[in-house]
Parts: C-alpha cells; sequence; structure tokens
C-alpha cells in the first residue's frame, strides 16, 4: 500500500473523515499517538485499518496529515 496519493485526493479523504468514520482528526492523531510505536507510516496505516475496521485509504490519508501536523509543530 503506499500513502502516496494527490493532494486533491487527500484533501477530498481529509475532509469525509469525521462523516466516513464517526470521529474527527484530532481524535485519529490522539489514537496514532496512544498506538504502537510504528518506524514507518504505512505499518501506522495498516494498524489502524486493521485494528479501528478503516478502509486503507482512510487510514493513509489519516496517517499522512498526522505526519504533516507533527512536522509543522516541530517548526
Amino acid at each position: 500500500m503506499s500513502l502516496s496519493h494527490s493532494l486533491e485526493t487527500q484533501s477530498k479523504l481529509i475532509a469525509r473523515v469525521t462523516d466516513i468514520t464517526g470521529r474527527a482528526l484530532p481524535e485519529w492523531f490522539q489514537t496514532i499517538d496512544n498506538g504502537p510505536s510504528f518506524l514507518r507510516c504505512e505499518e501506522r496505516a495498516n494498524w489502524l485499518a486493521q485494528e479501528h475496521g478503516l478502509s486503507h485509504g482512510y487510514a493513509a490519508a489519516i496517517v499522512r496529515e498526522h505526519e504533516r501536523h507533527r512536522h509543522s509543530r516541530r517548526m
């Protein structure tokens, strides 16, 4: 599974996360932060999909957004 999709696709997926999953992004970010310490984003997305019943597309989009926010907090 690749975490690389277009910015347009990423934006569309992220805009629908709350409606599709019933949870807002900050909740998903907390779930990722409290989850297992995987080294690779793909491992986090696989875990999120398997553990929380998400499609791989939404799981990957959430992980990608989490990484983006995590990097912006460092700066």
